[in-house]
């Protein structure tokens, strides 16, 4: 009996490591809305760190958590890093490129999962109002990445993340 229920368990992990060999080298998260705002104020709010408190999704998760900034208070170089509980973990976000419409951010994920993923924010007018994309891409491991993805995507688990931010986002921009 003990050795079927090894076999089992033994078959069971190799099926999920062989699906996960199957799954893509790297992902896109992609999440829009229109904020009635024009993009220079959007902007301000992306390219100071100082500001993402207003609006990021993850800032309110951990009343700990430990921020350090650093480089330019705003745009190229500009350095945001924190450490808090598990939810948040630790990591470091630089901004690489600011373009009137466009802001390219590095960002570096450290606990609970190493990551190193590259984050757009990009504003399209559309009369008085804006549009705005927030993209992430990035390479996914085949630990723990690709093994997670056999049973969910980074759609999945950061997209709802993106959608309260964007909220958050048009709320701020918008008062």
């Amino acid at each position: 009996m003990l050795k079927t229920i090894g076999l089992i368990v033994v078959l069971a992990v190799a099926a999920i490591l062989l699906l996960a060999l199957t799954k893509p080298s790297s992902f896109r998260v992609e999440r829009s809305t229109t904020i009635a705002a024009p993009p220079e104020k959007i902007a301000a709010l992306i390219d100071d760190f100082h500001q993402w408190n207003a609006w990021s999704p993850w800032a309110q998760l951990d009343p700990n958590m430990k921020t350090t900034y650093s480089g330019p208070t705003s745009g190229v170089g500009s350095i945001y890093e924190w450490e808090g509980n598990s939810t948040v973990g630790k990591g470091r976000m630089e901004i690489l490129a600011v373009e009137p419409t466009k802001t390219t951010i590095k960002i570096d994920f450290l606990k609970p999962f190493e990551g190193r993923n590259t984050t757009d924010f990009v504003l399209e007018p559309q009369g008085t109002a804006t549009r705005v994309n927030w993209i992430m891409n990035g390479p996914i491991r085949f630990f723990p990445g690709k093994v997670m993805s056999v049973f969910t995507t980074m759609d999945k688990v950061i997209g709802p993340d993106f959608d309260k931010g964007l909220t958050n986002l048009k709320s701020a921009a918008e008062h």
